[in-house]
């Protein structure tokens, strides 16, 4: 095991050493202050909640955690195939799983961290410039849902959803192993997100079993929340399932693609 901290320390400064992934955290908080700042002033102060707020900004921003943390996982492997440094990996005494296995975790702690920052920021924002007392009609958003009880609403919104981004970063990781270019690679996975995502809507509305299996279909959790799945006869247990199937293929094809690549050129 110590000898394995070195490896994900050693991924880790790859990730936090690059402008692009402060740049990154510094869009998502300034994005957050912009949004209360400008409810704020042009909202009406007396009648919101900073828990309406905090959750239209979660709601919103969580897409560009989603996305932010995709593009550092399909550079993963790519960038190292790219640049010619996967050479220099592969010759330390270190096995390739290990090597794999490090670059993995470290985005996943790339991804808890931004949805981290992501919380917590939307939670001081909007305390700071809403207070924590709601006003007379703050938390209707979320009577009925949780026993209007926000703060726990937010903790299973956040819970849901990183388990579906969890699935997709995975996805993203596979594909950084597939193709060498970590552009195609970057691209690929941004298609899959935004692309297919634009379309699951009219996807689930067509009559055809084999919908129940489709990938896309199921990354959406925060549905059963509010008791309303895309498609009837879905269940959270059931779409849980689903993701957790395509999660095991996706970190099986990974570690077969990366074990068995050859890149002695």
């Amino acid at each position: 095991m110590g000898n394995f901290l070195p490896l994900i320390q050693n991924e880790n400064m790859k990730i936090y050493r690059r402008p692009r992934t402060w740049v990154m955290v510094g869009i998502l908080v300034l994005l957050v202050l912009t949004i209360s700042i400008l409810w704020l002033i042009f909202g009406e102060r007396s009648n919101t909640s900073m828990w309406d707020v905090a959750f239209m900004e979660s709601s919103i921003l969580f897409l560009l955690v989603t996305i932010f943390t995709v593009v550092i996982a399909a550079g993963g492997v790519a960038e190292e195939f790219t640049s010619g440094t996967i050479k220099l990996l592969l010759i330390r005494p270190w096995s390739r799983s290990k090597i794999l296995l490090s670059k993995y975790i470290s985005i996943m702690i790339f991804a808890l961290l931004l949805a981290i920052i992501l919380f917590g920021s939307t939670l001081l924002v909007n305390w700071i410039c809403f207070g924590i007392n709601a006003g007379p009609d703050a938390e209707t958003t979320f009577v009925g849902m949780d026993g209007g009880n926000p703060f726990s609403y937010m903790l299973k919104y956040y819970g849901l959803t990183l388990v579906s981004l969890v699935v997709t970063v995975t996805l993203a990781f596979m594909l950084s192993t597939i193709f060498r270019s970590s552009g195609l690679a970057i691209g690929f996975a941004l298609f899959l997100l935004l692309g297919v995502n634009s379309f699951v809507g009219l996807i689930a509305m067509l009559d055809y079993t084999w919908i129940d299996y489709l990938l896309f279909i199921h990354l959406n959790l925060t549905q059963y929340l509010d008791g309303n799945p895309m498609r009837e006869g879905m269940t959270l247990g059931y779409s849980l399932t689903v993701l957790g199937v395509y999660y095991v293929v996706f970190i099986a094809l990974t570690w077969y693609i990366f074990n068995k690549r050859d890149v002695a050129s």
